[in-house]
């Protein structure tokens, strides 16, 4: 268990790793934090020792926070992942901890989409084979192999915020849409659900993914999924680099059965700007690779920043949990003038509720407000107070059996 009072003139510490966004730096400059930035990702010795003293940080996907960086990093109270993607967190054992964690699970929809387009439809039209000749001085005008993207079937792996949104933009274009997902989800426009993966498979011209990382999915998508698609159908992954294996996929491609093949994600991917690359999908036909970028746009990135930085202040400030990805979620004013907020996460236990409200009975303390949300394994209750608590009060609550993490909270115009 951890407990820990914030009064509104302590100094909060940030680190933000992997070029965030400078708006993540401004947002939490103008909270009131000390903002350090790294450039690249941190190994999990390097993060340990870089997070002393830090109750925030900011990550990207290449930085791990394993059980054992969440176990040294006493004073850590929040994570924000600027991205959608968390499966580089443990987020299991930063629940345990205390530390909540947030993502952007919408800001850069947008850009995935469009990125997924645009390959579909250079692939399509075997625009990598057209540029390569002309770059090597060969004038190769022809129209064998090249298509429309008009009246031919896109199936969507993965109908969340980035499938439905491509599904929509996809029949703008013209296509015929059909989908899988292991979760029941809405149909939009005309697109159609599919009864299995396999049965996508059969009937789909491009094969993209767009699922989470959830460790269920790892190798989803391998030999037997490639031998199940249409003979020449084109396959894009741009969601996770271990749903795939690309052995399998490069075979597929020399055999000629994919005609083409876009990957935005690798199972292992450099730390940092300029390091070494390497994967046996290099230098095949029609095969488009790029570093992870689906989502680095400048418009994404700017609200990537903006977002996850705002959950990670009003968490720090308020104890707001709303689109936490670990812990119950509680949207919350910051607490009035005059009032002391106690925020409580805890195991979701019978008996703790009342537990602690008669210890704040006990002393005396009359509650303004109080909220309580659960899920699963834990319960998270925020109560605002008039006036001061005894620290024996706090001490006692902190020390019950179920307490996870306790922190009490002041309104920033408090003397």
């Amino acid at each position: 268990m951890r407990a820990q009072e914030e009064h509104h003139r302590a100094v909060v510490k940030a680190l933000l790793l992997e070029n965030i966004h400078p708006l993540g730096t401004e947002v939490l400059d103008a909270a009131g934090m000390e903002v350090s930035t790294r450039s690249g990702a941190l190994d999990e010795d390097e993060l340990i020792a870089a997070l002393d003293g830090v109750q925030v940080l900011g990550i990207r996907s290449k930085t791990h926070i394993t059980a054992k960086v969440l176990e040294q990093a006493k004073d850590l109270v929040a994570i924000g992942a600027f991205c959608i993607g968390t499966n580089q967190i443990d987020l299991t054992a930063a629940a345990d901890a205390g530390v909540v964690a947030f993502n952007a699970p919408f800001s850069n929809t947008r850009s995935v989409v469009e990125l997924a387009l645009a390959e579909i439809i250079a692939l399509t039209r075997r625009l990598t084979e057209k540029d390569k000749s002309l770059h090597a001085g060969t004038w190769d005008k022809s129209a064998n192999g090249a298509h429309e993207v008009r009246g031919r079937t896109l199936g969507i792996v993965g109908y969340g915020n980035i499938g439905t949104q491509l599904s929509v933009v996809a029949e703008a274009l013209g296509m015929r849409v059909i989908f899988y997902d292991t979760a029941e989800k809405l149909s939009l426009g005309n697109a159609k659900r599919m009864p299995s993966l396999h049965a996508l498979l059969a009937e789909a011209d491009m094969v993209t993914l767009h699922v989470d990382g959830r460790p269920g999915n790892a190798g989803m998508f391998g030999a037997d999924e490639f031998a199940a698609m249409k003979p020449g159908a084109i396959f894009l992954n741009l969601s996770r680099g271990f749903l795939v294996d690309y052995g399998a996929l490069r075979e597929q491609v020399l055999a000629g059965r994919v005609s083409g093949a876009a990957v935005d994600v690798f199972p292992q991917e450099p730390k940092k700007q300029g390091d070494a690359f390497d994967s046996e999908l290099r230098n095949l036909p029609n095969v488009i690779l790029t570093p992870h970028v689906g989502g680095s746009t400048e418009e994404a990135q700017q609200d990537i920043g903006r977002f996850v930085a705002a959950k990670l202040r009003d968490y720090v400030h308020s104890g707001a949990t709303a689109l936490s990805v670990n812990v119950p979620a509680l949207i919350l004013d910051r607490p009035r003038a005059g009032t002391r907020r106690i925020a409580h996460l805890h195991q979701n236990v019978p008996g703790v509720m009342a537990a602690a409200n008669q210890e704040l009975s006990a002393a005396g303390a009359n509650i303004e407000s109080q909220v309580l949300a659960t899920s699963g394994s834990l319960g998270y209750a925020v109560t605002d107070i008039s006036g001061d608590l005894p620290v024996e009060t706090l001490t006692r609550i902190e020390g019950m059996e179920a307490t996870v993490r306790l922190r009490t909270l002041r309104p920033d115009s408090d003397d």
